[in-house]
């Protein structure tokens, strides 16, 4: 009598979802590479390190033909605007996330003397 291999039904459906999203250019972060980004802990769902280098690649501020970086702060900022909800009900608390993530965050930043609004997107 042959041996029937073990199966796990999550598994067998999160394999090719997994193969589908690595095809597409994602990477696969083993669990101890996913909490060390966590900073060690294992409730966030946020990677501090990744969403950090992608806000500074995908943001920049254009004024006077010129572009320049946001601050620091300005990352930090937006890093945090994105970990730091007030639960406020599932539904409306899903809907600030929501906005959030679609709209970006209005930031002050000052470039060559000049303050102004300008927004921080995700």
């Amino acid at each position: 009598m042959s041996a029937r291999p073990l199966t796990r039904e999550d598994h067998a459906s999160q394999i090719p979802a997994l193969q589908l999203l690595q095809n597409m250019g994602w990477k696969y972060l083993s669990p101890e590479e996913a909490i060390d980004l966590r900073g060690g802990k294992t409730s966030g769902v946020i990677l501090d390190g990744i969403l950090e280098k992608r806000l500074r690649r995908m943001n920049c501020i254009e004024t006077k033909g010129k572009t320049y970086p946001f601050s620091e702060n300005n990352i930090i900022t937006g890093i945090d605007a994105l970990k730091d909800f007030m639960l406020d009900g599932l539904i409306r608390t899903n809907e600030k996330v929501y906005d959030l993530l679609c709209l970006g965050k209005s930031l002050q930043q000052t470039i060559l003397g000049d303050t102004k609004s300008y927004t921080l997107k995700p």
